[in-house]
């Protein structure tokens, strides 16, 4: 080899090296300050306890405050919206739910951001099915006694949802359809601001997540009715199934996901969700999990994503299929 060539050699390897010195920095230096990881509803609701109990133990992981941050509104959307236009660098995290991530996109055309295009995925978190939950003061105590209240008073029963477009709106608009009965729906900033009218009986019906309604239904707050899963909880050993009860094939499967801002280095998602499954497999999160319902995932971002486009076109067909349109 030449002189020439070994200097050629060289600095194509000095060049190289400068590439890769700041990715190596960056992929280093993660995380140098807090991580905020936004929440698209208001405190209390599923989202927040996956954002709050996987933050909590990040923060003892990673050395650096996780902070969580709610920020409701439009199912999703305005959340959605800060966080596609967040740098990508691993400091600005989302926890959404179905309804943020899959069902707004089915639901609404004219979406203010796109769940593919916009936002990275890191993990599906957790899922979880709903549980139909009624009001103490109303007069019911199981899924019959529902649908006879609502068909001996039209338009009387009011069902609250955490959001228009979200999946305890589609479960509700697909108990009517099956089941032949109305309610006024009226949508909620959030499962935890629909339970409180709930339990304090301006609001008569829900469909929740399980791992949200699960003790004010153990406290007598909220009374259960059914659950959407396939079989029986353990959690809720004796709320029947809605297929039990009468309402064949009503499976309806929530879920929690974490994504990024769209962009974000290959090697910071790589970090990022190493952390997040780190956390979500933590003994003490699994087990508070496991008692509120939620069944833990923690797969890949590419698992993830195409998880979520099956979603997407699963909701999407319903929507078709029922014709509904946004509120």
């Amino acid at each position: 080899m030449t002189d020439q060539s070994r200097r050629g050699l060289l600095r194509g390897a000095l060049a190289a090296g400068a590439l890769a010195g700041p990715l190596a920095v960056r992929a280093q230096a993660w995380p140098a300050r807090p991580v905020r990881i936004v929440v698209p509803f208001v405190a209390g609701g599923s989202s927040d306890i996956v954002a709050r109990s996987v933050g909590a133990r990040m923060q003892a992981n990673i050395g650096q405050t996780v902070v969580v941050e709610n920020r409701p509104g439009a199912n999703g959307a305005i959340a959605a919206e800060y966080v596609m236009r967040s740098p990508p660098d691993g400091y600005t995290l989302m926890v959404g739910s179905i309804g943020t991530f899959a069902i707004n996109a089915a639901l609404q055309p004219r979406l203010s951001y796109d769940p593919l295009k916009d936002l990275e995925p890191l993990t599906l978190a957790v899922t979880t099915p709903n549980v139909l939950v009624a009001s103490p003061s109303l007069p019911v105590s199981d899924l019959k006694g529902l649908i006879d209240y609502a068909r001996r008073n039209p338009g009387r029963l009011s069902y609250a949802s955490s959001g228009t477009g979200s999946s305890d709106h589609l479960s509700a608009e697909l108990f009517k359809l099956q089941t032949n009965t109305f309610g006024v729906h009226i949508p909620y900033r959030g499962g935890a601001a629909a339970m409180a009218d709930l339990m304090g009986g301006n609001v008569d019906a829900s469909f929740q997540n399980m791992g949200a309604a699960v003790p004010h239904i153990r406290a007598g707050r909220l009374k259960a009715l059914a659950v959407t899963s396939e079989a029986r909880r353990p959690q809720l050993p004796d709320t029947p199934t809605m297929i039990e009860q009468g309402v064949p094939g009503f499976v309806v499967t929530s879920w929690q996901a974490f994504m990024g801002p769209r962009g974000m280095p290959r090697e910071i998602i790589s970090r990022l969700h190493a952390e997040l499954v780190a956390a979500l497999n933590h003994a003490e999160v699994r087990s508070r999990f496991a008692q509120q319902g939620f069944d833990v995932v923690a797969n890949r971002p590419e698992e993830y994503g195409e998880f979520q486009r099956r979603e997407i076109e699963r909701w999407r067909e319903v929507v078709r299929r029922k014709g509904l349109t946004p509120e």
